[in-house]
Protein backbone atom coordinates (compact mmCIF):
# COMPACT_ATOMS: atom_id res chain seq x y z
CA UNK A 1 0.00 0.00 0.00
CA UNK A 2 2.78 2.37 0.60
CA UNK A 3 3.77 2.06 -3.03
CA UNK A 4 0.35 3.15 -4.20
CA UNK A 5 0.61 6.39 -2.25
CA UNK A 6 3.92 7.15 -3.93
CA UNK A 7 2.78 6.35 -7.45
CA UNK A 8 -0.53 8.25 -7.23
CA UNK A 9 -0.21 11.79 -8.44
CA UNK A 10 -2.25 14.54 -6.82
CA UNK A 11 -4.86 16.45 -8.88
CA UNK A 12 -2.82 19.66 -8.96
CA UNK A 13 0.06 17.97 -10.79
CA UNK A 14 -2.04 16.23 -13.46
CA UNK A 15 -4.12 19.34 -14.30
CA UNK A 16 -7.47 17.81 -13.41
CA UNK A 17 -9.91 20.11 -11.47
CA UNK A 18 -9.12 23.52 -9.98
CA UNK A 19 -5.63 23.84 -8.67
CA UNK A 20 -4.51 26.04 -5.80
CA UNK A 21 -2.18 27.89 -8.18
CA UNK A 22 -5.16 28.75 -10.51
CA UNK A 23 -7.07 30.22 -7.58
CA UNK A 24 -4.08 32.33 -6.51
CA UNK A 25 -3.61 33.60 -10.09
CA UNK A 26 -7.29 34.60 -10.41
CA UNK A 27 -7.24 36.32 -7.01
CA UNK A 28 -4.05 38.24 -7.86
CA UNK A 29 -5.34 39.41 -11.26
CA UNK A 30 -8.67 40.44 -9.71
CA UNK A 31 -6.91 42.41 -6.97
CA UNK A 32 -4.71 44.14 -9.55
CA UNK A 33 -7.80 45.02 -11.62
CA UNK A 34 -9.60 46.52 -8.63
CA UNK A 35 -6.49 48.49 -7.67
CA UNK A 36 -6.11 49.77 -11.25
CA UNK A 37 -9.73 50.94 -11.42
CA UNK A 38 -9.45 52.60 -8.01
CA UNK A 39 -6.46 54.56 -9.29
CA UNK A 40 -8.03 55.52 -12.65
CA UNK A 41 -11.37 56.78 -11.32
CA UNK A 42 -9.91 59.77 -9.41
CA UNK A 43 -7.53 60.57 -12.27
CA UNK A 44 -10.33 60.65 -14.84
CA UNK A 45 -12.83 62.45 -12.59
CA UNK A 46 -10.35 65.25 -11.89
CA UNK A 47 -10.47 66.08 -15.63
CA UNK A 48 -14.18 66.98 -15.40
CA UNK A 49 -14.97 70.71 -15.50
CA UNK A 50 -15.05 72.44 -12.14
CA UNK A 51 -18.17 74.01 -10.67
CA UNK A 52 -17.15 77.54 -11.67
CA UNK A 53 -16.68 76.44 -15.29
CA UNK A 54 -20.06 74.72 -15.33
CA UNK A 55 -21.66 77.84 -13.87
CA UNK A 56 -20.10 79.96 -16.63
CA UNK A 57 -21.54 77.69 -19.31
CA UNK A 58 -24.86 79.54 -19.11
CA UNK A 59 -25.91 83.10 -18.35
CA UNK A 60 -29.27 84.47 -17.28
CA UNK A 61 -30.12 88.03 -18.31
CA UNK A 62 -33.02 90.18 -17.15
CA UNK A 63 -34.44 91.83 -20.26
CA UNK A 64 -37.31 93.72 -18.61
CA UNK A 65 -35.59 97.13 -18.86
CA UNK A 66 -34.77 96.90 -22.60
CA UNK A 67 -37.16 99.16 -24.48
CA UNK A 68 -38.10 98.55 -28.16
CA UNK A 69 -35.24 99.78 -30.32
CA UNK A 70 -32.66 99.36 -27.56
CA UNK A 71 -29.92 96.79 -27.18
CA UNK A 72 -27.62 95.72 -24.38
CA UNK A 73 -24.32 93.92 -24.20
CA UNK A 74 -24.02 90.93 -21.89
CA UNK A 75 -21.18 88.44 -21.39
CA UNK A 76 -21.41 84.74 -22.17
CA UNK A 77 -18.31 82.50 -21.97
CA UNK A 78 -16.10 85.61 -21.82
CA UNK A 79 -17.53 86.90 -25.11
CA UNK A 80 -19.99 89.75 -25.71
CA UNK A 81 -23.62 88.98 -26.48
CA UNK A 82 -26.00 91.50 -28.05
CA UNK A 83 -29.61 91.40 -26.90
CA UNK A 84 -31.84 93.68 -28.99
CA UNK A 85 -35.54 94.43 -28.61
CA UNK A 86 -36.53 95.05 -32.22
CA UNK A 87 -39.15 97.64 -33.12
CA UNK A 88 -41.95 96.76 -35.56
CA UNK A 89 -40.14 98.95 -38.12
CA UNK A 90 -36.88 96.97 -37.67
CA UNK A 91 -38.77 93.67 -37.95
CA UNK A 92 -40.46 94.89 -41.16
CA UNK A 93 -37.10 96.00 -42.59
CA UNK A 94 -35.57 92.58 -41.82
CA UNK A 95 -38.52 90.72 -43.34
CA UNK A 96 -38.49 92.90 -46.48
CA UNK A 97 -34.99 91.72 -47.48
CA UNK A 98 -34.81 89.24 -50.37
CA UNK A 99 -33.24 86.20 -48.69
CA UNK A 100 -31.58 84.99 -51.89
CA UNK A 101 -29.58 88.23 -52.05
CA UNK A 102 -27.87 87.53 -48.71
CA UNK A 103 -24.38 86.08 -48.41
CA UNK A 104 -25.51 83.89 -45.49
CA UNK A 105 -29.26 83.45 -46.14
CA UNK A 106 -31.40 83.30 -43.00
CA UNK A 107 -34.79 84.78 -42.23
CA UNK A 108 -35.46 86.76 -39.08
CA UNK A 109 -37.78 83.93 -37.97
CA UNK A 110 -34.84 81.48 -38.17
CA UNK A 111 -32.78 83.77 -35.92
CA UNK A 112 -35.43 84.37 -33.24
CA UNK A 113 -37.80 82.26 -31.14
CA UNK A 114 -41.42 81.78 -32.17
CA UNK A 115 -43.66 84.18 -30.29
CA UNK A 116 -40.63 86.32 -29.34
CA UNK A 117 -39.69 87.64 -32.81
CA UNK A 118 -38.85 91.04 -31.36
CA UNK A 119 -35.96 89.62 -29.30
CA UNK A 120 -32.77 89.15 -31.32
CA UNK A 121 -29.93 87.54 -29.36
CA UNK A 122 -26.57 87.17 -31.08
CA UNK A 123 -22.92 86.81 -30.18
CA UNK A 124 -21.21 90.19 -30.37
CA UNK A 125 -18.24 88.92 -32.34
CA UNK A 126 -17.69 89.80 -36.01
CA UNK A 127 -17.37 86.68 -38.13
CA UNK A 128 -14.48 88.19 -40.09
CA UNK A 129 -11.67 88.50 -37.54
CA UNK A 130 -13.42 88.43 -34.19
CA UNK A 131 -13.78 92.17 -33.56
CA UNK A 132 -16.71 93.52 -31.52
CA UNK A 133 -19.12 95.42 -33.80
CA UNK A 134 -20.75 98.68 -32.81
CA UNK A 135 -24.49 99.21 -32.61
CA UNK A 136 -25.54 97.73 -29.29
CA UNK A 137 -24.68 100.80 -27.22
CA UNK A 138 -26.55 104.08 -27.11
CA UNK A 139 -25.38 106.39 -29.89
CA UNK A 140 -23.06 103.84 -31.54
CA UNK A 141 -22.79 103.64 -35.33
CA UNK A 142 -25.22 100.97 -36.59
CA UNK A 143 -24.00 101.06 -40.18
CA UNK A 144 -25.98 101.67 -43.33
CA UNK A 145 -28.37 98.75 -42.70
CA UNK A 146 -29.36 99.78 -39.16
CA UNK A 147 -28.00 96.75 -37.33
CA UNK A 148 -24.35 96.52 -36.37
CA UNK A 149 -21.17 97.95 -37.86
CA UNK A 150 -17.62 96.62 -37.44
CA UNK A 151 -15.31 99.61 -37.92
CA UNK A 152 -12.15 97.48 -38.13
CA UNK A 153 -12.82 96.25 -41.68
CA UNK A 154 -16.21 97.76 -42.56
CA UNK A 155 -18.60 94.83 -42.16
CA UNK A 156 -22.22 95.98 -41.95
CA UNK A 157 -25.05 93.90 -40.52
CA UNK A 158 -28.78 94.56 -40.87
CA UNK A 159 -31.45 94.69 -38.15
CA UNK A 160 -31.49 90.86 -38.03
CA UNK A 161 -27.66 90.82 -37.56
CA UNK A 162 -27.16 89.34 -41.03
CA UNK A 163 -24.05 90.29 -43.01
CA UNK A 164 -24.91 92.70 -45.80
CA UNK A 165 -21.63 94.39 -46.72
CA UNK A 166 -17.93 93.98 -46.00
CA UNK A 167 -15.53 91.06 -45.59
CA UNK A 168 -17.40 89.09 -42.89
CA UNK A 169 -18.41 85.71 -44.36
CA UNK A 170 -21.34 84.88 -42.05
CA UNK A 171 -24.11 86.44 -39.98
CA UNK A 172 -23.52 87.14 -36.31
CA UNK A 173 -23.91 83.80 -34.53
CA UNK A 174 -27.12 83.10 -32.62
CA UNK A 175 -26.23 81.17 -29.44
CA UNK A 176 -28.50 78.58 -27.86
CA UNK A 177 -30.96 80.34 -25.58
CA UNK A 178 -34.39 80.00 -24.03
CA UNK A 179 -36.82 82.26 -22.26
CA UNK A 180 -37.25 81.10 -18.66
CA UNK A 181 -39.92 83.78 -18.13
CA UNK A 182 -41.24 86.84 -19.97
CA UNK A 183 -38.39 88.94 -18.55
CA UNK A 184 -35.48 86.49 -18.22
CA UNK A 185 -33.51 84.77 -20.96
CA UNK A 186 -31.03 81.95 -20.31
CA UNK A 187 -28.14 81.83 -22.77
CA UNK A 188 -26.27 78.56 -23.10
Amino acid sequence: MAQEAVTDTPDDVTGEGVRRRDFINIAAVSAAGVAGVSLLVPLISQMAPSADVLAASSTEVDISAIQPGQAIKAVFRKQPVFIRNLTPKEIAAANAVNISSLRDPQTLAERTKEGKENWLITMGVCTHLGCVPLGAGEGENRGEFGGYFCPCHGSSYDTAARIRKGPAPKNLEVPEYEFTSDTVVKIG
